[in-house]
């Protein structure tokens, strides 16, 4: 219940200036948002199932300024994006939307990078779709391999409580308690940053319970662990060196060094989960990094 209670803080609204905006239907009720800035090598920003565009603020001004185009995407079930509750929630079914976007947006060899969970997806993506990713940068999320973990189905069993008790007062209290705990220097989390999470899900819990639910009911046609040697692409890892409860375990990092044919791992010393809200000069190193690979 209360991992639930946490996550659906984070299901957040785009509470800053932004680029174009653009929605791609890609079925019937299934609607991706999208916010492009920039011009040049492209890269892709999904955030994790809690997240949105916003939590990308930091890392799409520094990109734009070194010349490169960013595209958010945000997943089905978060953000602005529809949240239908019937669809299919599978993280394999997600890699696909995100392919789908992609291609409506005609972008090919993209560095593509994503939070928490939202990592499982464009691992899915490199693997099914590789002539779409030439990288993917990976903060703080391991190769999960569903989204209905046990403590989301069991949290569902409450969704008819949730939705008569979850205002928008009770949520910002909520995410400021779990960015502290997940956090190494707080000294990012403002006001203005608690709401621009959190706007509009005070909101939309209707929905988001509603999306939770095909997120619990979800169940994924294939493995990822057995994708992984497909993946062609550098993956690189980014885990915040201080210790946070929403940590990659080592034991997902040994997976994934045993998988992947060409795999990092990079420890961004003072950062928890949020590595792009905390240090995202780092980030952008990384991306760089992928583009323009050291000279031997």
């Amino acid at each position: 219940m209360r991992l639930l209670l946490l996550s659906l803080l984070l299901v957040a609204g785009a509470g800053f200036d932004v680029g174009a905006v653009r929605d791609i239907a890609v079925a019937p009720g299934e609607i991706l948002r999208t916010t492009s800035e920039g011009r040049g090598r492209p890269v892709v920003l999904v955030p994790g199932l809690f997240g949105s565009a916003y939590s990308w603020r930091k890392v799409v001004t520094r990109l734009t300024g070194q010349g490169f185009r960013t595209i958010v995407v945000e997943p089905l079930g978060t953000g602005a994006s529809s949240h239908p509750g019937g669809s299919d929630y599978s993280l394999t079914a997600q890699a696909d939307r995100l392919g789908a976007v992609l291609d409506s947006l005609g972008i090919r060899g993209a560095v593509v990078v994503a939070q928490s969970v939202g990592a499982s997806m464009v691992l899915r993506l490199a693997a099914r779709h590789p002539a779409l990713v030439k990288g993917v940068v990976s903060l703080d999320g391991g190769p999960i391999e569903s989204a209905a973990t046990p403590g989301l189905r069991h949290a569902m069993k409450f969704a008819p409580l949730l939705k008569l008790f979850m205002g928008t007062g009770t949520i910002r209290k909520k995410l400021r308690a779990g960015m502290l705990r997940n956090s190494g220097d707080s000294t990012w989390i403002t006001d203005d940053v608690v709401r621009g999470y959190t706007d509009p899900a005070g909101k939309e819990v209707g929905p988001t319970i509603n999306a939770f639910r095909g997120m619990a009911r979800s169940r994924e046609p294939e493995r990822l662990a057995d994708r992984l040697r497909d993946i062609r692409a550098p993956v690189r890892i980014m885990v915040g060196g201080v210790p946070h409860e929403s940590g990659v375990g080592d034991d997902e990092i040994a997976e994934l060094r045993a998988g992947l044919p060409n795999f990092a791992v990079d420890s961004v010393a003072g950062s928890g989960q949020y590595i792009q809200e905390e240090n995202p000069d780092a980030v952008v190193r990384v991306i760089v990094g992928l583009y323009e690979p050291a000279l031997p």
